[in-house]
């Protein structure tokens, strides 16, 4: 619009001759305006139309992202919601966890709770079934005295029977006596002239003897009675209460072994020209034997307390590696200290374990030192200890005092502790002993009676020699020769072959017992049970041995068939 005033000006100025062409200028511009002004206006619409289209397409896409955030927002909630429902899920699954562990916490406490309390009550079960076997035990033993006492009072009361019976007999004996007595005075008057004061004292001396007589009779007939009686109650007695101790048997030597780490260790324990040896010798008083025998050293003594001191020091100096007659010393004078508190407190457990615990301490020394000492190869302490057990069994079936009796079968070797050191009987020495140290006076008889230094003063001392004498003879307790036992079994299986219709036999218990097995088509039970006491007296008259042998003829018959 601006150059149209411009131009119009311009031709204005230059003059109305261009006028015309002016006009026509000019009106070809506002043509030309028009049309680019319609043009404008068209494109003003188009504009309008693709700014419409535009904004329905915006409007539409805007729905379309609306649309689009609304369905990522649900998806998104969704989403959120699905991993709040895991995160939920997943934190009540680990609670659940949780919770199952501590209840599977709380269950295995209480199964241990449970199990502790079923272990308790199992021991308790236990216990009361030990105690009721004890009880049904003891009520057995009690109606066994019972038994044994009415059986007594059975015969007691068959013996007034037949006391009374006697008394009978002698009072019609006396009647009798009476009406002769008459006719003897009488006779004795006329015959021998004698006064009545004569006759009368002659014939109480003829009466007199002849009751005597006869008490003397009955006397002897009771007696017999009862010691038949009081032998067959003293071998059960002794019989049960063997039966009930099963106690071990122990074989001592004079020889210890030490085993060496190898063989180069002798020349050390010799030493250079002896002189290690000579030291341990001179310090221990046994013999140390060194010989080719691989890897071992023989230790050789009488004395079993001095053999186990040299072993237990050379077993350490070999440990320990130093071996000089200064560290020999230094080890055994250590080992004697230790030993002397084994010793006590051996002795200390042995009374603990018999009961009793009012022995004087000083005594426990001399108890536990019986553990190395020996009778015939047999442990004198393993010996004391049976003896107490079985002379307090069998005093408690006699009804006596059975602590008395096992106290005096613990103490009754007590002197073969020091015997061998200060000489004289063990007997003895152990009643000083006994004395010494304040134990009471049945125990003091006990000593002294089981090798007859004294009258018994109590019964349980008897038991207590009776018990003595069963240790030592019990087959097995004492050593014998191990080439005279075989030989003594082999003899005892040879003899058995040798009888005709014998198959097989069988030397077992130590050679205490004898199995014969027999042909059962060729013998009768009739004829097995005569093959049994033949065997049994052809042992007794050819073989010497301890205890007694039990032969067991065994005649059986086996029929097989087998079903298709």
């Amino acid at each position: 619009m601006n150059e149209l005033i411009v131009g119009l000006t311009s031709a204005i100025v230059a003059g109305g001759a261009g006028f015309t062409a002016c006009k026509v200028i000019i009106e070809k511009k506002l043509k030309e305006k028009e049309r680019e002004y319609e043009k404008v206006l068209e494109k003003k619409q188009e504009i309008e139309e693709l700014a419409k289209q535009e904004a329905e397409r915006i409007k539409r896409e805007a729905e379309k992202e609306a649309e689009r955030v609304v369905k990522d927002a649900e998806r998104e909630a969704k989403l959120k919601a699905q991993e709040i429902q895991a995160e939920a899920v997943k934190l009540k699954e680990q609670a659940e966890m949780i919770i199952e562990k501590e209840l599977f916490k709380r269950k295995q406490e209480l199964e241990k709770e449970l199990k502790a309390q079923r272990e308790e009550l199992q021991n308790l079960e236990k216990t009361l079934i030990t105690k009721e076997a004890q009880l049904e035990k003891r009520l057995a033993r009690l109606e066994h005295r019972e038994e044994e006492i009415e059986k007594r009072a059975s015969e007691i009361s068959k013996l007034e029977a037949e006391v009374k019976a006697l008394e009978n007999i002698l009072r019609e004996k006396e009647e009798k006596l009476r009406s002769a007595e008459q006719q003897y005075i009488l006779e004795l008057q006329r015959i021998a002239s004698m006064t009545k004061e004569e006759a009368k004292a002659e014939l109480l001396r003829k009466v007199e003897e002849e009751a005597k007589l006869e008490a003397a009779k009955i006397m002897k007939e009771i007696e017999e009675e009862a010691r038949r009686n009081a032998e067959k109650e003293a071998k059960w007695n002794l019989v049960t209460a063997i039966q009930r101790l099963a106690p071990e048997a122990t074989t001592t030597y004079t020889v210890s072994v030490v085993d060496l780490p190898s063989n180069d260790i002798k020349g050390r324990i010799i030493g250079r020209e002896g002189r290690n040896i000579r030291a341990f010798e001179m310090a221990t008083g046994v013999d140390l034997i060194i010989d080719d025998t691989p890897d071992i050293v023989t230790i050789s003594s009488f004395d079993p307390l001095r053999r186990e001191i040299a072993k237990t020091a050379l077993e350490r100096l070999i440990a320990d590696g130093r071996i000089h007659p200064g560290r020999i010393e230094e080890v055994v004078e250590k080992v004697k200290e230790e030993m002397d508190q084994h010793i006590r407190k051996l002795g200390e457990e042995t009374c603990l374990e018999l009961g009793f615990t009012d022995v004087h301490p000083e005594l426990y020394y001399y108890i536990g030192k019986l553990n190395y000492r020996t009778s015939y190869t047999q442990n004198v302490l393993l010996h004391t200890k049976e003896v107490a057990y079985l002379a307090g069994m069998m005093a408690a079936m006699l009804g006596l005092d059975e602590k008395m009796a096992r106290r005096g079968g613990l103490m009754h070797d007590i002197g073969k502790a020091i015997s061998h050191e200060v000489g004289g009987a063990h007997s003895k020495v152990g009643a000083e002993i006994a004395k010494r140290y304040g134990e009471p006076d049945y125990v003091i008889n006990a000593i002294l009676y089981h090798h007859g230094d004294e009258p018994a003063r109590y019964p349980e001392a008897v038991l207590v020699a009776a018990a003595d004498a069963l240790s030592a003879a019990r087959p097995g307790a004492r050593r014998e020769v191990l080439q005279s036992y075989i030989n003594r079994l082999e003899k005892i299986e040879a003899i058995v072959n040798s009888f005709e219709n014998v198959e097989k036999s069988f030397a077992i218990q130590a050679g205490r017992e004898v199995r014969v097995i027999v042909n059962a088509e060729k013998l009768s039970d009739e004829d097995a049970y005569l093959l049994t006491k033949e065997i049994a007296k052809r042992i007794e008259n050819e073989l010497e041995f301890p205890g007694q042998i039990k032969v067991v003829t065994i005649r059986e018959s086996r029929f097989v068939e087998v079903a298709k």
